[in-house]
């Protein structure tokens, strides 16, 4: 059997597991749901970009033996499943959380656009984040080697533009996927975008 094209990322935002096990299990019902298939029907896992060990790393899914792209991330009570047809990044952060513990991640730009604000420092932040997980590199990577540019929505990595969609689902939380175009949607829920 082929699993047809995802036509979207779609996110999930519900409450974390009490163990990070049950968050990748949670990730395989968000697989399946996108897909329309049961839960049996995927395989999952997780694989290191530096180092090739299957105990840690990104993770990966498959339906029917054709590739998903999923991601995970998480924040104070607070977890962001993702999934969509191709390779992609996300990441939730609590804007409180940002502004609590001040980041040296930003290019000198960035931080004067900024100014201070810790709702765009959040923004930032989550941009770097979701597009360095994209990449598969994640935070082994300096996050200042991404610029992040909010006005055109896009986030520079080796030369290479991505357009990112910024949501704020909720009050204090601030959502960014990296899927190089491909439209997003979170389920059950509309979110406010980010104005531009």
């Amino acid at each position: 059997m082929s699993l047809p094209r995802l036509p979207s990322v779609v996110v999930t935002l519900a409450a974390p597991g009490a163990t990070a096990a049950d968050d990748r299990e949670a990730l395989l019902a968000a697989v399946a749901t996108a897909a329309g298939v049961g839960v049996s029907a995927v395989r999952a896992g997780r694989v290191c970009a530096h180092c090739g060990a299957t105990d840690h790393g990104r993770p990966w899914a498959a339906v029917d033996g054709s590739a998903v792209g999923v991601s995970l991330s998480r924040t104070t009570d607070l977890v962001a499943l993702a999934v969509g047809p191709t390779a992609l990044g996300v990441d939730v952060e609590r804007v409180s959380r940002v502004a609590a513990a001040p980041l040296d991640a930003f290019t000198d730009r960035e931080a004067a656009r900024a100014s201070g604000d810790a709702a765009e420092l959040a923004v930032l932040w989550a941009v770097k984040e979701a597009v360095l997980k994209l990449d598969g590199r994640g935070l082994r990577f300096d996050p200042r080697s991404v610029e992040v540019d909010l006005d055109r929505m896009v986030a520079v990595l080796d030369g290479v533009e991505h357009p990112v969609t910024v949501l704020f689902p909720a009050p204090d939380t601030v959502l960014a996927v990296a899927a190089d175009g491909v439209p997003v949607t979170v389920a059950g829920s509309a979110p406010r975008r980010r104005p531009r």
